[in-house]
């Protein structure tokens, strides 16, 4: 696999994740440039236009190519209005994909179709059941989001009677682990002056996490 296969790959993951969020009333289309005669290699909603993957390459992304390589300067993504085949208004964000070198290998397009009903639209903002909802720290400064989690783990632990208090810190360790936490720099020193022990232990614990896993 090439370095250009690899970026097209994790476009496809990009797409459907993307998919996922939007909902229906979205298309999402990815296009490779190895061969314009049969460009889309992946598509979500693809109802909208008919198209599916194998399709060509549009007219418009074909000029877009063009001035990009003609005009020095030249932008690389286009939002515009148009409407599809059937005459559907559609709103569009084409964006071209560099490979190794500064080399355009794809196109990246979201096409909104306005006359989507709202109940589709909406129905991507609304959860499939409460357990979907999760709590997520929007935050600036990575000693906040330690701390934070910090103090919600370290409340967890303390309020459950199950786990004996000669455990507490290590299951506390092992929670921030099990979290990703200790991929932060401060992380460490951090939970060995909330817990008062030292950083050895705390990295001690760690390494037997990282043998266990």
């Amino acid at each position: 696999m090439t370095s250009d296969d690899i970026v097209m790959e994790s476009y496809k993951n990009l797409i459907d994740a993307l998919a996922a969020y939007l909902g229906e009333a979205f298309e999402l289309v990815l296009h490779s440039l190895v061969d314009l005669d049969h460009s889309v290699i992946k598509i979500v909603n693809g109802f909208h236009s008919g198209r599916k993957e194998g399709a060509p390459i549009t007219d418009f992304a074909l000029s877009m190519l063009e001035k990009i390589r003609n005009e020095s300067g030249e932008k690389g993504y286009a939002t515009y209005l148009s409407s599809s085949k059937y005459g559907k208004p559609v709103k569009s964000s084409t964006a071209v994909i560099f490979g190794e070198g500064g080399r355009a290998i794809g196109l990246f397009c979201i096409n909104f179709y306005i006359d989507s009903p709202i109940s589709s639209i909406l129905q991507s903002f609304s959860l499939a059941s409460p357990s979907e909802f999760i709590t997520e720290n929007f935050i600036n400064d990575s000693e906040e989001l330690v701390q934070r989690v910090l103090d919600k783990v370290k409340a967890g632990v303390l309020a459950d009677e199950s786990i004996s208090a000669s455990q507490k810190n290590k299951e506390i360790i092992t929670r921030l682990y099990h979290q990703g936490i200790f991929k932060l720099k401060n992380a460490v020193p951090r939970t060995s002056l909330e817990l008062g022990i030292s950083k050895n232990t705390v990295y001690m614990h760690i390494r037997t996490l990282d043998h266990a896993n």
